[in-house]
C-alpha cells in the first residue's frame, strides 16, 4: 500500500474474527497511540479512484487505555470501501486517521444510562462500560454509573462476542444485559429476550424502576430503531437534553419492518441492520 495520506497513520490488522459471513471483529495496531474518548470513532482510509482515499467513520469498542483499536465491522457488498478492507487478513495494513471525533459520549449529568442498540451499534458503550470498569478496578473514583444496555439483532450469533463481555460485567451489579432477537424462528435455540429493541426497552427500563429524572438515554445503530426507541424513552419521561443519537445507514438495505412476521405454520403437504465498516455513517470524516 502506498503511504498514507496527511493526517493519517499505517496501521496494522493485528488480528481478526468471524462473526459471521459478513460480521467481523477487527483489531488493529497504530504506529503511535491514538487519543480518545470512550464513544467517538476513527476514520479509515483506503487508496481510491483518481489518487482521492475512500473514508469512512467506524465507532470504536475499545477503551483508550487499550493498546488496541477494536473495531466491529458489517459487511457492505456494493460498500465503496469495505468490498476491498474485508479482505484484510492479520499483518496487512489500513490507514487510519490520527485524530479521533464524535460527540457521541457518556452524559457526564446522569448516572443511570439506558442504552439501545443494533449490531454493530454496541461499539461505543463497550467502549464507554470497558473505561468505566477500568477506573474501578483501579479504585480511582467513579460516580456511581449503572448501565442498561439492550442489545438487538436479528440471530444471536450477530451479538458476537459481546454478549458474554456484558454478561460478565452484569455479575458486578451496575451492569444490566439485555440481548434481544427478532428472528427467533431463524434461531430455534435461542432462549432469551424475544422482539425488536424497542419493543423491549419500555419493560426492562420499568423493571429496573430508575427515577426519569437520574436516566440519560442513548440510541445508535439503525436509523428506524432510534427514533423509536428514543420516543419510548420520552415517553417514560427522560428529559429530551439528555437523548443521544449515532445513527448508522446500511447502504442498499430496506428499512426493516415495524413488526416481524414469523413464517407460515407448516401445512400437511410441507413447509410452507465502509476491509472495515460499521455501515455508512453520516458523520464527516
Amino acid at each position: 500500500m502506498d503511504a498514507p495520506p496527511p493526517g493519517y497513520l499505517a496501521a496494522t490488522v493485528e488480528r481478526r474474527l468471524d462473526v459471521t459471513d459478513d460480521l467481523a471483529v477487527f483489531w488493529l495496531r497504530p504506529p503511535e497511540p491514538l487519543a480518545f474518548r470512550p464513544g467517538q470513532y476513527v476514520t479509515l482510509a483506503a487508496p481510491g479512484d483518481a489518487g482521492r482515499p475512500v473514508k469512512r467513520a467506524y465507532s470504536v469498542v475499545s477503551a483508550p487505555h487499550e493498546a488496541l483499536v477494536e473495531l466491529v465491522v458489517e459487511l457492505v457488498h456494493d460498500g465503496a470501501l469495505t468490498p476491498d478492507l474485508w479482505r484484510l487478513r492479520a499483518g496487512d495494513v489500513v490507514w487510519v486517521r490520527k485524530k479521533v471525533v464524535g460527540q457521541f459520549l457518556l452524559d457526564a449529568e446522569r448516572t443511570r444510562h439506558v442504552m439501545a442498540c443494533t449490531v454493530t451499534g454496541i461499539a461505543p458503550f463497550l467502549s464507554m462500560i470497558r473505561a468505566h470498569a477500568a477506573a474501578r478496578d483501579a479504585g480511582a473514583e467513579v460516580p456511581d454509573h449503572r448501565f442498561l444496555v439492550v442489545h438487538g439483532a436479528s440471530r444471536s450469533v450477530e451479538h458476537g462476542p459481546y454478549r458474554d463481555e456484558l454478561m460478565l460485567c452484569a455479575e458486578g451489579g451496575w451492569v444490566t444485559c439485555v440481548p434481544t432477537v427478532s428472528r427467533p424462528w431463524e434461531d430455534p435455540e435461542w432462549a432469551g429476550e424475544v422482539g425488536r429493541v424497542e419493543d423491549v426497552l419500555r419493560k426492562h427500563l420499568d423493571g429496573l424502576g430508575w427515577p426519569a429524572g437520574e436516566v440519560a438515554g442513548y440510541a445508535c445503530g439503525n436509523p428506524n430503531m432510534i427514533e423509536t426507541a428514543l420516543g419510548v424513552l420520552r415517553r417514560a419521561g427522560v428529559d429530551p437534553a439528555h437523548l443521544h443519537e449515532e445513527k448508522y445507514f446500511t447502504v442498499a438495505e430496506p428499512a426493516p419492518e415495524a413488526v416481524p412476521a414469523p413464517p407460515p405454520a407448516p401445512s400437511p403437504s410441507g413447509r410452507g441492520p465502509g476491509s472495515i465498516t460499521l455501515k455508512a455513517v453520516p458523520r464527516t470524516p
